[in-house]
């Protein structure tokens, strides 16, 4: 009895000092009710897959939330999404490997990982309007399109071959993957808004891939339920960049017109 009114005569702060308390409610309000009902949409669908279809790898379902978690901060242009890009593409790449799926294990871990330890430096370097949580959007020019048209064709090339000599199951898909995923992350490096379009369509073939998987296991069902929030999630990190853009060029335009 003595511990209870101890308890209840204890300032909240004791447990949740105010410090922690204040950066929690600065978190939250950070992202928009759409993006956190998006965030919260997201992580349950999947703990909720999980839970009817899996119920055993945990790795699976931390690399699946630690995924969704990245892309809504990536959604933001904030460098927090791309360090957790990092872990989730060495988690996926553990879990790839698992599944004799070796495109994607080479893919996140040789190729994926390294590109967003180098886009989170990139994005660190190149804030808007010296704000570390939200990065300058940057526009292609042709001469950097097409030198990134061929950078991929000579990736997709060369990984074929490896994977096709690793005996990796379904070859055509993890290729196709390898590709898409490269152009992900050299977009998310350089900064552009089309990288998001980039994952939503690598999503689709992971979709595809589980797919493939789930025939022959059922439990493997919840990590296509997981690309599926991947998918949409990226949709919306594209619309969120768009605006971001609009907004960040109408905002230089008109420091341009009050320097002069």
């Amino acid at each position: 009895m003595h511990i209870v009114r101890s308890l209840k005569m204890c300032p909240a702060n004791v447990f949740f000092p105010r410090n922690f308390m204040n950066k929690f409610k600065s978190l939250f309000s950070y992202f928009s009710k759409a993006e956190l009902a998006l965030w919260i949409s997201s992580v349950a669908l999947i703990v909720v897959s999980f839970c009817i279809f899996d119920r055993s790898s945990y790795l699976i379902l931390a690399a699946s939330v630690i995924g969704a978690t990245s892309l809504i901060f990536n959604a933001k242009g904030n460098a927090v999404g791309q360090i957790l890009m990092v872990i989730f593409s060495v988690l996926y790449g553990i879990v790839s490997f698992s599944f004799a799926y070796y495109g994607e294990m080479i893919t996140y871990l040789g190729m994926t990982a390294p590109i967003a330890v180098l886009a989170v430096i990139s994005w660190l370097k190149n804030p808007y309007q010296d704000n570390r949580a939200e990065v300058k959007v940057n526009t292609l020019t042709k001469k950097e399109i097409f030198f990134m048209i061929f950078l991929t064709v000579f990736v997709t090339a060369v990984f074929y071959f490896i994977l096709k000599d690793f005996h990796t199951a379904n070859l055509i898909p993890s290729t196709i993957s390898v590709t898409t995923s490269f152009l992900a992350a050299y977009l998310t490096f350089r900064r552009s808004a089309f990288f998001a379009l980039a994952y939503a369509a690598n999503d689709i073939v992971l979709i595809v891939l589980w797919i493939l998987a789930t025939v022959e296991n059922i439990s493997y069902l919840s990590m296509v339920i997981c690309f599926v929030t991947f998918f949409i999630n990226d949709l919306y990190g594209f619309i969120s960049w768009s605006k971001m853009k609009k907004r960040q060029s109408v905002s230089d335009a008109r420091q341009v017109n009050i320097t002069r």
